[in-house]
């Protein structure tokens, strides 16, 4: 095989693999323009007929009408190709192509023999020059017109070219042969023009189809998410404000669920991310069988997802959202593992809940967060009370940072007495924080923002030097108490802040006692317990706050040697009616004494549960009954006179009291 042969098979070989719809490009350039086929009809015809006509030869004159025929063919078959292709796709004239190929071999082998013969059968050498130009000028012409097809265009041109060649170099003369020898190396140049020519333009249309794929491809990216699949949060903005520009004419409404996993990141985290990737795909298939065709799923990031529904109202979004927890009752078959998971949903429905996309998404992730905070597993619709509490919840957040430099933040103190004696044995330090516009605010409130935010180490720290400074002025046998916010228990410094404040005001460390909650032991149990043992060593009291609520376990008083006990004030509310809260009461009093540890009730409000309290065993009582909380100020002054409380349940001085049982 010659170089130029095996050149050529290599390129039928690229061609075979080359993109399909570049080949169907070429292949329309075939029948796209019919004016060259037109004139091509005419012209070889037209010789044919003069040299007939000249030489009176019948053979001749009978490939020319043949060679006319065949003409009319192809320009039949291009004409009808091309209308097909228009109306119904490329796919569809593969019969009327395969009749364009052969109309165009007979055209050219007609048109090499009637040149062929034209040269054998006459000494005419203008009848030589006309045939031997008309077969060069025609597959010169082929090999341009029919770039898109080679075979086409080499096939035909050699029919037409070779044939031609020989007639020349049969007539004997020299510069005959010479013109064949001439002619063959032009169908030589023909087919290599054609065959490079169809390369170039294969290559560029493949160039063009790469980049238009490759602008799809970074399009999709751009605006789908890459494991899932489904819209991401810029195609899910995109299509929001696409509709509330619509929706601004029409005034339809559209809701907005937003989606999100509940406790994903335990499964990401201890099956690893691998399991909770396929986790998100089997969800996004599950979201998809749920909403049946009512919406559009889009990931917002992680493991939060937005369901866009449009001309959907309220009820028709709490219904999806109800129709998606059903779907999520099922579990989740994930490599191997078994994996339960249950979804929270905030609902927001346009144009009440929003006037645009920004609002309708902060409103419908503010019904998410109330979701979260209510239990999980559950959809709740936005309502404008939830905006009123995050207003004020920023405005909380804000005014924090500037409570303690603008001295809005103030202390309290609420005594706390012995029951036996009804002396007042301590005070417990309770933080105010009157803001300038949402005026005065519970700690209840506050402290969980201040936690949240970062700034509960600043204010406990403000909050021990105040409450050090006013208990050094108050006489050696009264304790001050101090709640402990668990979020300090995960700084380093607590024990150095706590020091630093008693050598500051000068307070015996015994008389200081510090409230903490069962909570402090759910993280970092150890760093916790040594922070504990650290703080024991410097002498100070310890108290377990609000026991009997939330993780009450009693392995903590066994571990940690607490000095008392306070009993939240729920199980004293009702007291006196409530059975069950009795048999806490008396079962909290009863293993406290068993442990050495104090009690105190807190919350004491009526005298019936004051009497209960004595009666079950309690050591100290607190509560609005006994004594509401004073100022410093107040504070000083009623300890100034030696209170105890008298079996009228009231506050009097000492001495008055003896004065008159002298009496």
């Amino acid at each position: 095989m010659t170089d130029k042969a095996k050149q050529w098979s290599i390129h039928a070989r690229r061609d075979a693999g080359v993109d399909a719809h570049a080949q169907q490009l070429l292949a329309e350039s075939l029948y796209a323009s019919p004016l060259a086929l037109i004139i091509g009809c005419a012209i070889a015809p037209g010789i044919g007929i003069i040299v007939a006509l000249k030489l009176q030869d019948r053979i001749i004159l009978a490939l020319t009408i043949g060679l006319a025929i065949a003409g009319l063919a192809r320009l039949a078959c291009a004409w009808i190709a091309d209308r097909i292709t228009v109306e119904r796709g490329f796919g569809s004239r593969r019969a009327w192509a395969i009749g364009f190929e052969a109309a165009s071999w007979i055209h050219g082998g007609l048109l090499g023999g009637m040149s062929c013969l034209a040269l054998l059968r006459s000494t005419d050498p203008v009848v030589h020059m006309l045939v031997a130009t008309l077969a060069a000028s025609y597959g010169a012409a082929i090999s341009g017109r029919n770039a898109g097809r080679v075979r086409i265009a080499v096939g035909q041109s050699s029919l037409m070219i070779l044939p031609t060649a020989a007639g020349l170099w049969l007539q004997g003369d020299f510069i005959y042969r010479i013109l064949a020898v001439m002619m063959v190396l032009m169908l030589v140049g023909i087919a290599e023009i054609s065959v490079k020519t169809h390369r170039i333009v294969i290559d560029a249309l493949q160039g063009e189809r790469e980049k238009s794929q490759l602008a799809v491809k970074y399009e999709r990216l751009a605006r789908f998410d890459s494991l899932t699949g489904v819209e991401n949060r810029m195609a899910m903005q995109i299509r929001l404000r696409e509709i509330f520009d619509k929706n601004r004419r029409t005034n339809d409404a559209v809701a907005i669920l937003w989606l999100d996993l509940d406790r994903f990141k335990e499964i990401n985290d201890s099956l690893g991310h691998m399991i909770g990737d396929h986790l998100l795909c089997a969800v996004v298939e599950k979201l998809a069988e749920a909403l049946d065709g009512r919406g559009h799923v889009a990931r917002f990031g992680g493991d939060e997802f937005i369901l866009i529904c449009p001309n959907v109202n309220r009820a028709e979004a709490q219904a999806i959202a109800a129709d998606v927890i059903d779907y999520f009752r099922h579990s989740f078959e994930i490599a191997g593992h078994t994996l339960a998971i249950t979804a929270s949903l905030g609902i927001a429905v346009a144009p009440q809940d929003g006037r645009d996309v920004d609002e309708l998404m902060q409103h419908a992730d503010m019904a998410l967060y109330q979701a979260k905070g209510t239990g999980r597993n559950r959809a709740v619709s936005f309502t404008w009370s939830m905006k009123e509490r995050f207003n004020r919840l920023h405005d909380m957040e804000t005014g924090l940072r500037r409570a303690i430099p603008d001295n809005q933040l103030s202390l309290h103190f609420q005594p706390m007495f012995d029951l036996r004696s009804g002396k007042l044995v301590g005070c417990e330090a309770l933080v105010r924080w009157s803001h300038p516009v949402l005026g005065s605010i519970a700690p209840t409130e506050f402290i969980p923002v201040a936690e949240n935010i970062g700034i509960i180490t600043e204010i406990s720290d403000w909050v021990l030097a105040e409450a050090c400074s006013a208990a050094s002025e108050w006489p050696e046998h009264i304790r001050l108490a101090v709640n402990m916010s668990p979020a300090l228990f995960q700084a380093a410094d607590l024990p150095r802040m706590v020091i630093g404040h008693l050598m500051a005001s000068g307070l015996s460390a015994k008389r200081l006692e510090l409230e903490v909650t069962e909570s402090v032991f759910l993280d970092d149990q150890p760093r916790t317990s040594a922070m504990l043992l650290e703080l024991r060593k410097i002498g100070l009291r310890l108290a377990l706050d609000d026991f009997g609520t939330g993780y009450s376990s009693l392995s903590y008083l066994s571990a940690y040697a607490f000095d008392t006990i306070k009993v939240d004030q729920s199980f004293m509310h009702n007291v006196q009616n409530s059975p069950e809260n009795q048999a806490v009461v008396r079962a909290i009093a009863f293993l406290a004494a068993e442990l050495g540890m104090d009690t105190v009730a807190e919350g004491i409000e009526s005298e019936d549960q004051e009497t209960y309290a004595r009666e079950a065993g309690f050591t100290y009582a607190q509560g609005f009954l006994l004594c509401q909380p004073k100022t410093r100020a107040e504070i000083k002054r009623l300890l100034a006179n030696d209170i105890v409380i008298d079996t009228q349940r009231a506050l009097r001085p000492v001495r008055q009291r003896r004065k008159r049982a002298e009496g």
